[in-house]
């Protein structure tokens, strides 16, 4: 379902059991942030704070939102489906209507074509409209107050109170592409805030043509609204395709947009609240940060340039949504995940060798990449590996594990066994140069550090393997179903959650284990190289 705002997806999650009102005050400075973080890492529900107060004392005259996506299913519900894979799925099945063939000018291709091959999302691309909810109560100039929005600091040393979901929109000054990016904003004052555009970001791309253009940079952030909105804005879509156009094809409904009153931009209708602006590059650019990041660790002070709000416009049942990033596990683990499954597809488009792939959260997204591959060649891991760093956002990947179609790659437990004893360091560590992100701290100087793949493969003798590689312990299928019809009166009673520790006989009862063992005996077949 497609949803008209914030109070229709909390009604949702309230009618599904996801959700908890918290009506006793609680502060915006760190208190809140606290509770969420307990709660996120208790796998709560989603909080809805209904009593904020700021440092002041003053209460906020509008709800906030927390957690919200901080579990599968309800990023499943936040991106219109019972499962997120549903929403995968259907990007299989573009995949196959539309024949695209491979790179980012496929992916394009594809989406672009969403309407022409599927009758029933002829409506996805976004259109305007006359009027919206997000324009019910305006403010401009000096009405402007953005201390009335339950901004949240979330770590003794942040700069300051983050805005940290807000859907920043601005449009290529050359070209005229819009985009959506997610850029965390830090409250400078009652009308201004940092915009964290980062090096490798196209919001940065649109400030820096602006800038040599000698021309101020409409922008207006879009906060709430329906959830796919902030899910398409951090989206890794190729450059120049529309985010909004994503936002349609996962509600299957076009996104209506209505005109800023102070600056050429659209912005949702159904938005909760939408600031206007621009950004001045002929400024000076202001402190931003520190901040506790999605990394874990605080990124520290830099220089990034000042926006300045010209209306504040919001509905009058506006509800103001955050989120708070830091240690692993956070909510945007699901943001994260719900990419990995839906960019799947896309990247198959252009690799069809690759059978699945995890980024785990441990690795705050950018750090590790564990990917199985349909092995054809020798040193194909290794082939892999370098067109994954060459996929987009990919780019940033610090390490690349490369295992064979056979192992799971969303269980850690067998990716590691099946690295640490496979994998020879000698032959199968590879390290290399390469762009970093923008938040990793851990090269000697920013945006640029070491990269390593490791081939978890198994090795032919074309790569200089002249042993017989083995075969992995399985029971046999007999034995396997005669324990198995036995179990119950054997009177063993395995502790919950301890099977993976329990004889592979036991382990044959659970469905997962089943399928993993299969998958070995396929392998075992092959392996007559």
């Amino acid at each position: 379902m497609a949803y008209d705002g914030l109070s229709e997806f909390v009604r949702e999650l309230e009618r599904r059991g996801e959700l908890v009102r918290v009506r006793a005050a609680v502060g915006s400075h760190l208190e809140l942030a606290a509770i969420a973080d307990r709660a996120v890492k208790s796998k709560g529900k989603a909080l809805l704070f209904e009593n904020v107060v700021d440092v002041r004392g003053v209460r906020s005259p509008f709800p906030l939102l927390i957690n919200a996506y901080a579990s599968r299913r309800r990023m499943s519900l936040a991106l219109s489906a019972e499962d997120f894979e549903e929403q995968a799925e259907r990007i299989r099945s573009i995949v196959a209507a539309t024949g695209a063939h491979g790179g980012s000018r496929g992916m394009t291709q594809m989406l672009g074509q969403l309407a022409a091959h599927l009758p029933d999302l002829m409506h996805v691309p976004p259109r305007r409209d006359g009027a919206g909810a997000c324009q019910e109560v305006v403010q401009r100039g000096d009405e402007v107050d953005l201390d009335r929005l339950p901004i949240i600091t979330a770590w003794p040393s942040d700069g300051g109170p983050f805005l940290t979901l807000p859907v920043v929109i601005t449009r290529d000054p050359e070209r005229g592409d819009r985009n959506l990016g997610m850029y965390r904003m830090q409250k400078l004052d009652r009308r201004t805030t940092a915009m964290h555009w980062q090096v490798h970001k196209t919001g940065r791309r649109h400030y820096e043509s602006a800038k040599k253009r000698g021309e101020r940079l409409p922008v207006s952030v879009v906060l709430g609204g329906d959830p796919a909105l902030a899910y398409a804005a951090t989206a890794p879509l190729p450059d120049g395709l529309d985010e909004l156009l994503l936002a349609g094809f996962l509600r299957k409904k076009a996104v209506r947009l209505v005109k800023c009153l102070t600056n050429d931009l659209e912005v949702p209708a159904d938005a909760d609240f939408v600031l206007e602006g621009y950004v001045d590059p002929s400024e000076e650019l202001v402190d931003e940060g520190p901040f506790g990041d999605h990394t874990g660790y605080y990124t520290p002070i830099e220089k990034f340039p000042r926006f300045h709000v010209t209306a504040l416009t919001h509905r009058r049942d506006a509800i103001y949504p955050t989120t708070i990033v830091g240690p692993p596990p956070m909510e945007d683990q699901w943001l994260g995940k719900a990419t990995e499954r839906l960019f799947l597809p896309l990247l198959q488009l252009q690799l069809p060798e690759v059978v699945d792939m995890n980024l785990p959260v441990e690795g705050a997204f950018h750090n590790l990449c564990i990917v199985s591959i349909k092995k054809g060649f020798p040193f194909h891991g290794r082939k892999i590996a370098h067109s994954i760093w060459g996929a987009g956002q990919m780019m940033f990947t610090k390490a690349i594990v490369v295992v064979d179609h056979d192992v799971d790659v969303q269980d850690v437990r067998e990716v590691a066994w099946k690295i640490l004893a496979n994998v020879d360091p000698k032959r199968d560590l590879s390290v290399t140069e390469g762009p970093s992100d923008h938040l990793c701290h851990s090269g000697d100087v920013q945006h640029f550090g070491g990269k390593i793949v490791i081939d978890g493969t198994r090795k032919w003798p074309e790569e200089g393997y002249t042993r017989v590689w083995p075969s992995p312990c399985v029971a046999d299928a007999a034995t396997t179903a005669a324990v198995e019809r036995r179990w119950a009166e054997l009177g063993i009673d395995l502790p919950e959650g301890d099977s993976a520790h329990a004889s592979s006989s036991a382990r044959e009862s659970d469905e997962g284990t089943k399928s993993t063992l299969r998958r070995w005996m396929d392998a075992a077949k092959e392996m007559t190289r």
